[in-house]
């Protein structure tokens, strides 16, 4: 059995509620000893620090995701930072630009963004970016800010965007979407890139893999993804395993 990192699982979510400890059972059956569990908004910070708490395999990021927009208040920048002092996460995140739904200002998207960059750069913590229809801007942001490293994760641009993220020292967050044959594009890139900005990650309760198709996601499932990598970069499953496992724990801090 592999050792693997889910480097993307929202294990606070609700839909989880009713059988959580199972579900990290199964992770951990799964050789999945490695969960870095983003947050959404400033109400589920104290639920993620307390999770994690109980389990020393789950550790925390604090941030605020661009698509609840409408759950965040100009003062929990200020707020993020003394807790970024005060109980230091394993990043930033989950933030970042979301251009795909309109109802979100984009202004105030990149107020959150940007200081929330300045932030990781101050607290010299990694960032866990989410970039859907803004990946262009993204990587503009993150390389005029300059003094960052994290990753974007469920990562869906071009071979020339991912060379510009590898340039800068991010990683690609690569999961459920790399299974399905439709993904063209995203193959043809994991095949072939730099196997140190690799990480693997569920992005649990979502994106489950094309073998688990409507269906709730589980870190788990990241053996599927492995399986679907290795194989679309000719290597064995112990050497991505092993690889992506090391990136996480290196790019996270952890011992």
């Amino acid at each position: 059995m592999y050792k693997l990192a889910d480097s993307h699982v929202h294990l606070n979510d609700a839909a989880f509620d009713g059988d959580r400890d199972a579900v990290i059972a199964r992770a951990r059956a799964a050789g999945v000893d490695t969960m870095v569990v983003p947050s959404v908004d400033a109400a589920s910070w104290p639920l993620i620090a307390a999770l994690c708490a109980r389990h020393d395999d789950l550790h925390p990021a604090f941030g605020l995701h661009p698509v609840f927009l409408p759950h965040h208040a100009p003062g929990n920048v200020q707020t993020l930072s003394s807790l970024l002092t005060a109980n230091r996460p394993v990043a930033v995140g989950e933030i970042g630009l979301d251009f795909h739904l309109a109802e979100l200002d984009p202004d105030t998207q990149r107020h959150y963004f940007v200081s929330q960059l300045l932030l990781a750069r101050d607290h010299e913590l990694p960032v866990i970016v989410h970039a859907r229809g803004a990946l262009e801007e993204v990587i503009l942001t993150l390389r005029r800010q300059g003094g960052l490293c994290g990753v974007v994760h469920s990562f869906s641009g071009s071979e020339q965007q991912a060379r510009q993220l590898w340039a800068i020292g991010f990683h690609l967050g690569i999961g459920g979407p790399v299974t399905h044959q439709r993904a063209q594009r995203l193959r043809r890139i994991v095949a072939t890139m730099p196997l140190e900005f690799l990480l693997l990650e569920s992005d649990a309760p979502d994106q489950p893999d094309a073998a688990h198709r409507g269906e709730r996601n589980e870190p788990a499932h990241v053996v599927d993804i492995l399986r679907c990598v290795a194989q679309l970069r000719g290597q064995s499953e112990q050497q991505v395993a092993d690889a992506t496992r090391n990136n996480a724990r290196r790019l996270f801090n952890l011992p």
